[in-house]
């Protein structure tokens, strides 16, 4: 592959009237749209440009296209592996102003939105029509990323991760076109399903521009709480049995506990010092109870309890709040150090397993890595705390990493269950799948993007 790029400044003039007053070059604006949490090299665009329309961003990247410039689509910067990353410069297309909530359709409970709404703006607007959108990947991020990235969150055991919950796509292609990947029908057979090809392509094959999401009725009743147990897999056994017991729970996040005594610390909480379930369920009043005291009940075959559980509101927002700060807490609980995010997923079945052998790994390398967890889909996530001067721990860090993914693909696991590929798991991919998938994975990325222009280095080398 020619990795011959041009600079983007030498197509400056003509990206200013594309979009007149709105294309950056100071080194501040540029460091924040190629800078992020992962421990992957920086690497900072040329240009950033604030887009307002698709029809700019056709014009935009026609002409890159055109000039062979790198080009890096960018919401809010919350993705964890590289993503936004520009290690051969280019310009940085920002679609945070592409924020309108375009359709709402109650009747076929759908909504249309632009790429850079975020995913508590639209959780602002829906609240008043009785539906709402499940996917939560604890960033306020902005929807086109989550599709970008394929992400997922705390409902995903009862609601699925975007890919279930994505319709249809507007997205400008490599060279200029914009097509509609589907209609708003909620099933088809028409064709090769390029919704889904879009999805989770971490901006390699097209940039989105808008999206129309599945909804879902609020419940009438929502019913939440903590269950403590004396280890993990404990923990991990009650939650394996929740699940095949067919308990329609909603959320079911684990926190081990060294990342509950950081919680307590950054969150203003008292639980108990040890591995803890926090579970939520959804239905009618009586469902809720029910399923709450289901739970309880197999929680106590595995030790675990009480389960103490509430459906009020500000009770339970409190708790998801904390959960969702638990990347915080572990940041301020070990103070300068760098954290690095990683994230596995396992068959359920091997998810007990899996964690235990991940602690063990921890201990013998003598790390401090806080684990929190989508446990009710055999997903869970790793602060990695590392003093980037201190050498031995940099390279017992990435030793973890690697032994990570070596026992998740043992367990018929992936490298990644919602984070992605990025630049940060590249060398994993190939591994995962195998030589052949990946090259007609690489296949479909030349016959859509033949000059290599659009996020360059993000999910392959080139």
């Amino acid at each position: 592959m020619n990795t011959n790029y041009s600079s983007a400044k030498e197509i400056y003039n003509e990206l200013l009237e594309i979009c007149p007053g709105r294309v950056q070059d100071n080194e501040s604006i540029r460091r924040q749209h190629g800078d992020d949490l992962s421990w992957n090299t920086r690497a900072l665009p040329d240009l950033v440009i604030t887009v307002r329309k698709t029809e700019e961003i056709s014009t935009i990247l026609k002409l890159c296209n055109d000039s062979r410039v790198p080009v890096i689509a960018y919401g809010v910067g919350t993705s964890l592996e590289g993503h936004i990353h520009a290690p051969y410069g280019g310009v940085c297309i920002d679609l945070s102003e592409m924020n309108e909530i375009l359709d709402v359709r109650t009747e076929d409970m759908t909504v249309t939105v632009q790429a850079g709404v975020t995913r508590m703006q639209l959780d602002s607007h829906l609240r008043d029509t009785g539906l709402f959108f499940p996917i939560d990947p604890g960033a306020d991020a902005t929807i086109g990323g989550m599709a970008a990235t394929r992400a997922s969150g705390t409902n995903a055991v009862r609601y699925g991760a975007m890919k279930e919950n994505i319709l249809n796509l507007t997205v400008v292609t490599a060279d200029g076109r914009i097509i509609k990947t589907a209609k708003r029908a909620r099933k088809s057979s028409a064709g090769y399903d390029l919704t889904h090809l879009m999805i989770g392509s971490e901006g390699t094959l097209g940039i989105i521009t808008e999206i129309t999401l599945k909804l879902h009725g609020q419940p009438e009743a929502v019913s939440g709480g903590i269950c403590p147990f004396p280890d993990i897999h404990s923990a991990c056994e009650a939650t394996i049995t929740t699940i095949q017991s067919g308990i329609p729970v909603a959320r079911i996040e684990l926190l081990d506990t060294l990342q509950v005594k950081a919680s307590n610390q950054h969150s203003d909480l008292s639980l108990q010092e040890t591995p803890h379930l926090f579970v939520e369920f959804h239905g009618s009043p009586s469902s809720v109870q029910e399923q709450s005291e289901f739970f309880q009940v197999i929680a106590q075959d595995f030790s675990g309890g009480p389960f103490v559980f509430s459906t009020k509101t500000e009770e339970r927002a409190k708790l998801w709040k904390a959960r969702h700060d638990a990347l915080w807490a572990a940041k301020s609980f070990v103070p300068d150090t760098h954290m690095i995010i990683t994230d596995i997923c396992v068959p359920i079945s091997s998810l007990a397993e899996m964690i235990d052998r991940t602690q063990e790994l921890i201990k013998e390398l003598d790390l401090t890595a806080p684990l929190v967890g989508h446990v009710g889909d055999g997903n869970f996530h790793l602060f990695v705390m590392v003093d980037m001067n201190n050498e031995q721990q940099v390279a017992n860090a990435k030793a973890l990493l690697e032994k990570l993914v070596e026992l998740a693909h043992r367990f018929d696991g992936t490298c990644t269950g919602e984070h992605g590929i990025g630049k940060g798991k590249i060398p994993y991919l190939e591994k995962e799948l195998g030589k052949d998938v990946v090259a007609i994975m690489k296949s479909i990325k030349r016959t859509l993007d033949p000059n290599w222009i659009l996020n360059p280095g993000n999910i392959f080398e080139i």
